[in-house]
């Protein structure tokens, strides 16, 4: 009903859009939960704040979505839930008021998440795990969304629209790409403006780059045990929050926010004819699994938002190695992802997509159906299926591997092309016939269903491996600054040092690597199929053998 609790005033508000929106005039708040059985929207005056100002209950309900309007409201106000019901694991329900809750939809952050054992929905170190029950306040320590002004100038704004065939792609990261960079002033480097600033522009130009593709920018957590180890989740595969952008990359000096600078960077970039391909973790959230904390669709409603093990609902369906995966087939979870997709394209004017992981998002059952409903929908939609769409065509489930096996419309980043031109230029034997094949535009992939050569996104190097530096001058992996041993990354390289592992003065070996470097870049170039080149390597960046460096917040990554 309308009318005041307390000092605010409330309406009844809309079942849609979700998330907060502000409409001119007020807030709309509404969050999906099926199962829960009361929830609070809780408002803080200041991430400061250490309990919320005002606790609501959200007495109005439609179609499974809690919604209220608030006139009072005004972008700024920063805002979580609590959200009530059962805690029964063993049926995969994780209801815990007593945790402050990120809505799923929130479009800015405004207090990233304080790592404290009150944020997990059950009692860290208790002999019954996560059967037991955690009464402690998260408010002092969850993270906030805050409500957003979504006003833009684009003004003549368009997107490139680049076509396949004369597409660039140039991979990087928002902060390792400026961080160092010697004629940006320190306030800009390592952030949306720092991109956006003339000087990288001109670099990309001169490159001939047509797109960016940016490694994760949707808001993402440092994982706690990397925290402790003093390091930080660097690459950023590790969302929890789909719509906003990641506030550590906004200038701070800079009076607009994350989400306006994001924008400003776009329509730089598009002034200067470069496309924004953003790549997104749509496959599993900074969660984890059942011993993972409660931040948001855990506490909202857990067996909605992700896929529980069919024998034991306690636990969940792992297909990405992080804990959890997302239920692409609960409609609301295949919303969020949509409606996330659409929100980046239509308000952020992003031009294209890169899905991590994306296999796992094909799995309805559990084998990869490239007729699923997440593909079905995306070619249905008037705006997705014009955008750019890039899988990584694996995860690391049963039958994962999927190169050359996704749908018309997409195009994949080719493991298979990466793995021949590596193998080939090192001088294995029996490659030469392949190395035609990958040459030409893999249509032993990607012919026979009608797809084109511009399917095939060529590579040899990504963030994830070997820097091209690196891919000529080590034979093994180097990896114990992350702390495991030198226990994580890939061992099958297929790597060549020339002659000496690392750096070396030797001049005949220095003279073989360049070379080494120009015929993998040639043949990159030269391939049919669109070439992707990972920052750095046209400047000889090397990571110094480390080929998984997604904790290096350090010079290791850093140009």
């Amino acid at each position: 009903m309308d009318g005041a609790a307390g000092s605010i005033t409330q309406w009844r508000g809309y079942s849609y859009p979700l998330g907060a929106t502000w409409d001119g005039k007020g807030v709309n708040f509404a969050l999906f939960s099926e199962h829960a059985t009361g929830v609070d929207l809780c408002l803080f005056d200041s991430p400061d704040n250490e309990k919320e100002s005002e606790r609501i209950p959200i007495t109005e309900y439609s179609d499974h979505v809690w919604h209220i309007y608030l006139p009072e409201v005004l972008p700024g106000q920063q805002y979580g839930y609590r959200v009530h019901g059962p805690y029964e694991p063993q049926l995969g329900h994780r209801f815990n008021p007593n945790k402050v809750l990120l809505d799923p939809y929130a479009k800015g952050i405004g207090r990233d998440v304080k790592w404290h054992d009150a944020v997990f929905g059950y009692r860290v170190g208790d002999p019954e795990g996560d059967l037991s029950f955690d009464d402690r306040d998260s408010a002092a320590y969850a993270p906030l969304a805050i409500v957003i002004d979504p006003a833009f100038t684009w003004g003549n704004d368009r997107p490139p629209r680049t076509p396949w065939h004369k597409t660039i792609v140039y991979e990087l990261h928002v902060k390792g790409f400026t961080q160092l960079h010697p004629a940006l002033p320190e306030r800009l480097r390592g952030t949306y403006a720092g991109l956006a600033s003339e000087t990288v522009i001109k670099h990309l130009t001169d490159l001939g780059v047509t797109a960016v593709e940016l490694e994760p920018v949707h808001y993402f957590l440092n994982d706690r045990h990397l925290l402790e180890r003093g390091l930080t989740n660097y690459w950023g595969y590790n969302t929890l929050g789909y719509f906003a952008p990641a506030r550590r990359y906004a200038a701070k000096h800079i009076q607009q926010d994350a989400v306006q600078q994001f924008k400003m960077m776009v329509a730089s970039l598009h002034q200067a004819g470069i496309e924004v391909i953003l790549d997104v973790v749509y496959n599993h959230t900074a969660e984890g699994n059942q011993l993972g904390p409660t931040l948001s669709m855990r506490g909202i409603d857990n067996s909605a938002y992700y896929r529980l093990a069919d024998a034991d609902r306690r636990c969940y369906r792992d297909f990405t190695g992080t804990g959890n995966s997302l239920n692409v087939r609960h409609p609301r979870s295949l919303q969020l992802i949509m409606d996330s997709l659409r929100y980046w394209v239509t308000d952020m004017h992003v031009d294209g997509f890169r899905f991590d992981l994306a296999s796992t998002l094909a799995r309805e059952l559990y084998e990869v159906d490239r007729l699923g409903a997440f593909f079905d929908i995306i070619h249905q939609d008037p705006i997705l299926c014009q955008v750019k769409l890039i899988a990584e065509p694996w995860d690391v489930g049963e039958g994962g591997y999927q190169v050359g096996n996704f749908p018309v419309l997409w195009s994949e980043w080719n493991g298979i092309y990466r793995d021949n031109i590596r193998r080939f230029w090192k001088g294995d034997e029996g490659f030469l016939s392949e190395f035609a094949t990958r040459l030409s535009g893999s249509s032993d992939l990607y012919k026979g269903d009608g797809r084109k050569p511009y399917a095939s996104i060529n590579f040899v190097t990504c963030h994830d491996g070997f820097t091209l530096q690196d891919l000529v001058s080590y034979n093994h992996k180097h990896n114990e600054a992350n702390g495991e041993h030198n226990q994580d990354g890939a061992n099958d390289n297929h790597s060549w040092n020339c002659g000496a592992e690392g750096p070396t003065d030797d001049p005949t070996i220095r003279v073989l690597r360049a070379q080494q470097k120009r015929n993998i870049m040639a043949t990159l170039l030269l391939s049919a199929g669109v070439p992707m080149i990972l920052a750095g390597d046209e400047l000889g960046h090397t990571q110094h053998g480390t080929n998984n460096a997604y904790c290096q917040d350090n010079d290791t990554t850093w140009l």
